[in-house]
């Protein structure tokens, strides 16, 4: 019996691991940093200067202790510290950059707070070598945490991604260089988003003396800087995260496209993390994510957020990126494993982020959704990577903590839209997942309120496979039979014939049925339409089995 989650129609784009890059990666040729490996792009292609970038394996930070010196490892970029509690982001920031009361010297910091992130601003009085180490860490930490931010506001204020790229980039180095003299600004944000934009005014002059066209666009970014202090700055702020999002997710892009550039402007990823994550070469990706540029400049798609009337279409084709990425992760289209942690993870940073941003139903049923499917991964497959149907896995193992995040989401969600009774896909599929997860047991789930709710998702989506997980749901409920007369007339429509899963799905109920020849013939056909290790070890088993 298939039990899993059958991955949404359309959503065989191959991802794989990925991690932001920190604000080390680039300058790490200034600071001087060790033990590193070389990161490089295909020239730039995509707008990112980071061709002869690279970052460190392992970030450490000498750490003051009773009579010894120790290198405690931070967190690798890939880590967002936007995702912790607030109050762990600042006792993290804190044990990296205060030095232990064991010390002689006091420390010499204070607590930035921000709307949503407490920053530690170095007050050293250490040696300047000591003061510049400690300004670096700063500096990647404000990078990992605040760089989406920053190139969020760069973008509305320039109006162009690459410009805004390098200007966000020139601005972390000045700051490298001044702030270890001059002094931490208390506020550091703003002063990287104005040191960004006064440098991207430099470099329009710089290309105004070789084209006059350019002469235009200084005179207002000159007068937009005048007028920048009387805007609510934290309100235009949280704007320009939503626009950059909703841009990148334009309808006018290629599927394809709309994920590559939402990781790599969003999500702040490098080419070849998303080369990989799409199983292609970075040179074609780098072209894909510059065509998507061009088609936002030359077709002039908006950098805004929607209107209230064009929402629902608009925040659909964003939660459908969120969830691609998600789906990549939870159960990999080919590989030699299950699931991709990082991705998934990475789905789950920018549905809390649109949650934040936007708290919308249909928004916070995919963060449950994705909350509550992510729970279960340590119980999906063995320890040597053999997957684990739901109804043999260990429950033990399931994360109770995503669990009950994902509940309370999909309550709020439900609460929205009780008066009505409408409630949309994910937030309907966030219920099923929910049902699954409160069962103690597998023979104790309550099927019956599955395949209601499944009932629901069908008239409202009816995706075939929407069918294939109810008819599955039903065969739980009715006996084999009468899943098998459903899945039969799903893939006599053409539409599953070469969805793996649906040939899975009809051989399980051939072989409960005792049926084997017809078993065996349907997971050879599912054996040939899947790429993925540990899939296919399954599906193999099972043929070795009915020998």
């Amino acid at each position: 019996m298939v039990s899993r989650s059958a991955k949404t129609e359309g959503a065989g784009i191959a991802l794989t691991t990925t991690k932001q890059v920190g604000f080390r990666t680039f300058f790490s040729s200034v600071a001087g940093v060790t033990n590193t490996t070389a990161v490089r792009s295909p020239a730039g292609a995509d707008g990112r200067e980071n061709g002869s970038a690279k970052m460190p394996a392992v970030l450490t930070h000498p750490v003051s202790t009773p009579g010894k010196s120790a290198m405690r490892k931070l967190p690798r970029a890939g880590h967002h510290l936007g995702t912790l509690p607030r109050s762990a982001v600042t006792d993290l920031l804190s044990m990296i950059y205060c030095h232990r009361s064991t010390t002689n010297d006091p420390p010499f910091a204070k607590l930035i707070r921000d709307s949503w992130f407490a920053k530690v601003v170095v007050m050293s009085e250490h040696s300047p070598e000591q003061t510049s180490d400690q300004i670096r860490e700063l500096l990647d930490s404000l990078y990992r945490v605040e760089s989406g931010r920053i190139l969020a506001t760069l973008i509305r204020l320039l109006g162009d991604f690459d410009l805004a790229e390098e200007a966000m980039h020139e601005a972390f180095t000045t700051a490298l260089s001044l702030w270890p003299g001059s002094g931490v600004p208390d506020n550091p944000r703003p002063w990287l988003i104005s040191t960004a934009r006064f440098r991207a005014i430099d470099t329009l002059r710089r290309r105004a003396r070789f084209d006059a066209s350019q002469d235009e666009l200084v005179r207002h970014l000159e007068a937009q800087s005048s007028s920048a202090g009387r805007s609510n700055a934290e309100e235009s702020l949280e704007d320009d995260r939503l626009r950059l999002i909703f841009t990148c997710c334009h309808p006018s892009l290629a599927p394809e496209a709309r994920v590559a550039l939402t990781l790599r402007e969003v999500c702040g990823l490098t080419t070849e993390e998303i080369a990989k994550a799409f199983l292609t070469t970075p040179s074609t990706l780098a072209q894909r994510i510059v065509r998507a540029k061009a088609k936002i400049r030359e077709t002039r798609i908006p950098y805004e957020v929607p209107t209230p009337q064009e929402l629902p279409e608009r925040l659909g084709a964003v939660l459908h990126v969120i969830y691609l990425v998600f789906n990549e992760g939870y159960s990999a289209a080919a590989g030699a494993e299950v699931t991709r942690a990082e991705l998934t993870g990475e789905a789950i940073r920018l549905g809390r982020l649109l949650t934040e941003l936007q708290p919308e139903p249909e928004v916070m049923g995919l963060l449950a959704l994705m909350l509550l499917q992510e729970s279960r991964r340590a119980a999906r497959t063995s320890p040597t990577g053999e997957l684990i149907l739901l109804e043999n896995q260990d429950r033990a193992l399931w994360n109770r903590e995503q669990i009950a995040e994902g509940v309370a989401l999909l309550e709020k969600a439900l609460g929205y839209g009780g008066k009505s009774r409408r409630f949309g896909v994910y937030t309907l599929q966030a219920a099923i997942a929910a049902v699954h997860a409160e069962a103690e047991s597998a023979a104790v789930t309550d099927w019956r309120q599955i395949v209601a709710l499944y009932n629901q998702l069908v008239r409202i989506h009816p995706s075939p496979v929407a069918q294939l997980n109810r008819a599955v749901a039903i065969a739980m409920c009715d006996g084999p039979e009468a899943g098998l007369a459903l899945i039969d007339a799903l893939l006599e429509q053409g539409e599953l014939a070469n969805y793996y899963l649906a040939h899975s799905a009809r051989a399980e109920m051939y072989r409960r049925l005792g049926r084997t020849a017809e078993a065996r013939s349907s997971y050879e056909k599912a054996l040939a339409l899947t790429q993925q290790a540990p899939e296919r070890r399954f599906l193999a088993r099972r043929l070795e089995e009915l020998k």
